[in-house]
């Protein structure tokens, strides 16, 4: 019988062609797997991703008091699911172990249609397992989402296609001249948000275009800028208490906003309180 006729309904296939496709379909997967490494690296930047480390959780070392809040609970997460997961482990390994079939004769076990105790500790144990989590998460929410009346500095963040809009408020004085970027490949090129450590520093974001993401890893934190929400929302407000790390510090657009998307990099600085002074007095003797 030739290729070309039909059986049952299905073509016939040559073993030579069966095996082709099989040598071609092996030949797919390294392809593929060479893409998504290739995808995947290209949508990260490597000159901007800051040192993890295991003992953090493999987060970066976070720069804020509220840094500290998300490490936490970041840690108290990953050490509830380890356990979880080596309980779990360990019930099926037992049932593996000592509830395999012995031979062939061998008959089943007696059967248990409803057991009462056993059904209320599957639903109350993921219950309580959920509670807790939903306890700490919620705490750390209200604890990261807390601004203060009068804070050190006062930053109003203005993202746009494709750069940041830095304007710095210290003492009711605002810098006349704020700090603009434009799309770049390093941020040590584009602009420079500079604040003093051991501060107490609000944002506040805005855009006139499309949805943006502020977010500087050593924050532990980052929010979107949402075009549309008006001043003194809370979603378009949040603050950090900077730690003594001075340093500069990469920061960059976390949401998909456009062509130079992957070039709208800045930095943060941090610096000591005496130099930050300076800084902001050479800002107010600008002139717009």
């Amino acid at each position: 019988m030739t290729s070309g006729l039909h059986l049952w309904g299905r073509r016939s296939v040559s073993p030579t062609r069966r095996s082709t496709r099989r040598s071609l379909a092996r030949r797919r997967v390294p392809r593929a797997a060479v893409l998504a490494l290739l995808l995947a690296s290209a949508t990260a930047c490597a000159n901007d991703v800051p040192e993890a480390d295991w003992s953090r959780g493999l987060l970066p070392d976070h720069i804020t008091e509220q840094g500290s809040v998300v490490q936490s609970l970041w840690n108290g997460a990953w050490i509830a699911a380890l356990a979880t997961g080596a309980v779990v482990l360990g019930l099926i390994i037992w049932a593996c172990i000592f509830h395999r079939k012995r031979n062939k004769t061998a008959e089943l076990p007696p059967q248990v249609r409803y057991n009462l105790p056993i059904e209320m500790l599957y639903t109350l144990i993921p219950l309580v397992m959920v509670s807790v989590f939903f306890f700490f998460t919620a705490r750390d929410s209200n604890t990261l989402a807390a601004v203060s009346k009068s804070p050190d500095v006062k930053v109003q963040v203005e993202a746009f296609q494709w750069s940041w809009r830095f304007t710095s408020t210290v003492n009711g004085q605002t810098m006349p001249v704020p700090v603009v970027g434009q799309p770049v490949s390093d941020y040590h090129q584009g602009p420079q948000l500079v604040l003093p450590v051991k501060s107490t520093v609000q944002f506040e974001l805005s855009s006139p275009d499309v949805i943006h993401s502020f977010w500087v890893p050593e924050f532990l934190f980052k929010r979107d800028v949402i075009p549309g929400i008006k001043e003194g929302n809370p979603g378009r407000t949040f603050e950090i208490k900077t730690l003594d790390k001075p340093g500069v510090y990469a920061g960059r657009c976390a949401e998909l906003c456009g062509t130079d998307h992957s070039r709208m990099l800045f930095s943060v600085k941090l610096v000591p309180q005496d130099e930050f002074q300076k800084y902001f007095a050479e800002q107010l003797r600008r002139t717009p």
